[in-house]
């Protein structure tokens, strides 16, 4: 049974719902502390089917995209140019209830169900807070943009609001799982010349061409460390790299790669919560910049829409 959405809330019928690695990582509850029974679920679209009270933004039959990380609009975060971390919305994988009153709307003959990052989109409906529920076009066809609500996002705006690479230059991703691909379609959007692919699964190629991946370097196929491998090919380093594999081994690869004097790494995936990242502060001096991001820097509410929007003229490749 979902319950009717209360203050601020808006209950959704999912049409589509995608399957992320994330979902799978909570499932086997590694990381985190088990929060069980819960739906999981983020990665979805779906039409509001009716709307809590305050909610004047979004009416029954909206098309959206829920966002596990959502957009009051209000907060400091909000406000600011530089930050998409609502203080009220950001994600929160330990909490199973909804923020106004500190109950579930999922239950099962009256035994609460959890919510899982305030979407739980593995149900025929869900109840999310306003501001994680995001209005799009609604001739987008939900089946392709759900997966704009989390890996495509984060990947493409790691490359084009955080590693900002320049028309011609060249670009180093590692991993070519979803959010890699999408982090390389970004720096195809940016025009790099040169995008090379790191990964252990040479066949990723294939689907890597497509998303304007030049070439594929695989480490086992290497002897001397992959960062060494990368500088050698490029004269020193890539001028971007973007890391997409939550290895901190990889982390460090990325950030080592890239050249001296202008070159820039950003961290996009999520490591095990005992990692460390160890590199000589000689990388930092020398000009190597070191950033990372959360869902690509894309404020929800504000920036989603207009990236549905390049995919309906074509200019993006899902």
């Amino acid at each position: 049974e979902v319950a009717p959405p209360q203050v601020g809330e808006v209950r959704l019928k999912i049409l589509y719902t995608a399957l992320c690695h994330t979902d799978v990582f909570f499932w086997e509850a590694k990381g985190q502390n088990p929060l069980f029974p819960r739906i999981l679920g983020h990665e979805a679209g779906g039409i509001v089917e009716s709307v809590g009270e305050g909610v004047t933004d979004l009416k029954a039959g909206d098309h959206v995209l829920p966002v596990f990380t959502g957009e009051c609009k209000e907060c400091r975060h909000c406000k600011s140019e530089g930050s998409n971390l609502c203080e009220l919305l950001r994600i929160n994988t330990d909490r199973g209830v909804m923020l106004s009153d500190g109950k579930s709307r999922f239950s099962i003959k009256g035994k609460p169900i959890f919510h899982f990052v305030g979407t739980s989109t593995f149900s025929e409906y869900t109840v999310v807070h306003r501001g994680c529920a995001v209005k799009i076009n609604p001739l987008a066809p939900l089946d392709k943009v759900c997966i704009l609500s989390c890996g495509i996002s984060t990947g493409l705006g790691a490359t084009l609001n955080v590693a900002k690479p320049k028309k011609g230059s060249s670009v180093a991703v590692f991993g070519l799982g979803a959010v890699g691909l999408a982090a390389a379609e970004g720096a195809r959007i940016a025009g790099a010349s040169r995008i090379i692919g790191v990964d252990l699964h040479p066949d990723r190629i294939k689907e890597g061409r497509k998303f304007g991946v030049t070439e594929l370097v695989n480490p086992k196929d290497h002897k001397k460390p992959i960062q060494e491998v990368i500088a050698d090919m490029t004269d020193g380093g890539v001028d971007r790299s973007v890391e997409c594999t939550g290895n901190v081994d990889c982390m460090i690869s990325a950030f080592e790669c890239v050249h001296d004097g202008w070159g820039v790494a950003v961290i996009v995936g999520v490591p095990q919560k005992d990692a460390v990242f160890k590199t000589n502060p000689m990388n930092f001096l020398n000009g190597r910049t070191l950033k990372g991001t959360f869902f690509g820097n894309y404020k929800p509410r504000s920036d989603l829409p207009g990236v549905v929007e390049q995919y309906m003229n074509k200019e993006l490749e899902v």
